[in-house]
């Protein structure tokens, strides 16, 4: 037994000890990165597409979708750079050193025959309280992408990937009822110290971040409706093809290489108690009422 006790803490001391290497690889990596970066970022393009939405709705997806394109540039090092939200102290040159070198874009744009652009995908853009102006005073000709789907399903979709991820201790039903005490104040909080984070409204906002026409309704009046393109994740998914085809077209470009559609970070939706799944449906009724005619026709799980 005492043999049993000490290899099994062996073995959590060099899991524990391997995570910490990785971690230190990792940091060590992201510093020289960002070194490399900054030192060419006056050389360096911004982004014309963005790619936002509710959390767990299909927005990595969408991302290797467009990837594919050889003139749709993603940022060089991750997919999400989260610089409207979470990292904006950071400055427009810090930004700037996450996406490929001008001259990178533009040669692939000569060519295709096509204009070319970079692009990057961050959820949380579409929620974070000060996103939408900070979007406008640095990008101000950019396309916004946003994606939604049934604000029910996101709801537990968004709950089980927290708590796999540590981030959520409480079970659905006790987060819900806590979701309106955690979320108090957190938007002033916000705003009022461009350097704070909120766990609570970055990673439990299971309810708010499904209520997706007050967040467009925002985002329209800072940067302009006829930006923002919406997509419903559902039908995406179901017949991607015409679906991506149409929002090139409106984002006035097209494909230049066959795509292939995957569905990426899917998770088998939980089961759900049936009184819940009544309740959260009649409290976004009117949130989903007020989305058609973002979409142009009822959401696909309202039709």
């Amino acid at each position: 037994m005492a043999t049993a006790t000490s290899n099994a803490g062996t073995t959590t001391r060099s899991s524990r000890d391997a995570r910490d290497g990785r971690d230190l690889l990792r940091t060590s990596a992201r510093a020289v990165r960002d070194g490399v970066g900054s030192m060419t970022a006056g050389r360096r393009a911004l982004p014309g597409l963005l790619i936002t939405g509710g959390q767990r709705c299909g927005t990595t997806s969408l991302y290797k979708a467009l990837v594919q394109q050889p003139h749709l540039h993603r940022p060089v090092w991750r997919k999400g750079v989260h610089f409207f939200d979470t990292d904006f102290d950071k400055g427009v040159d810090w930004y700037r050193s996450h996406f490929p070198l001008v001259s990178t874009v533009r040669r692939s744009g000569e060519r295709h025959g096509l204009a070319a652009t970079c692009f990057e995908s961050s959820p949380y853009y579409l929620f974070h309280p000060l996103a939408a102006e900070r979007i406008k005073a640095t990008l101000p000709e950019v396309q916004v992408v946003v994606l939604v789907r049934d604000p029910v399903e996101r709801a537990v979709s968004a709950h089980a990937h927290e708590r796999g991820r540590g981030y959520e201790p409480l079970d659905l039903l006790d987060a819900l009822d806590a979701e309106e005490s955690r979320l108090a104040g957190e938007e002033e909080r916000l705003a009022d110290d461009p350097t704070y984070r909120s766990h609570a409204h970055q990673h439990q906002a299971y309810r708010a971040r499904g209520e997706y026409a007050v967040q467009l309704e925002k985002l329209a009046g800072v940067i302009g409706r006829e930006r923002i393109h919406v997509v419903d994740s559902h039908r995406f998914f179901e017949d991607p093809a015409p679906v991506y085809t149409a929002l090139l077209d409106a984002l006035g470009t097209r494909t230049v290489v066959p795509t292939r559609f995957e569905q990426h970070n899917a998770r088998r939706p939980a089961p759900i108690d049936a009184g819940l799944r009544r309740e959260l449906e009649a409290h976004f009724a009117p949130h989903d009422e007020a989305l058609a005619s973002w979409l142009g026709a009822p959401a696909s799980w309202r039709a």
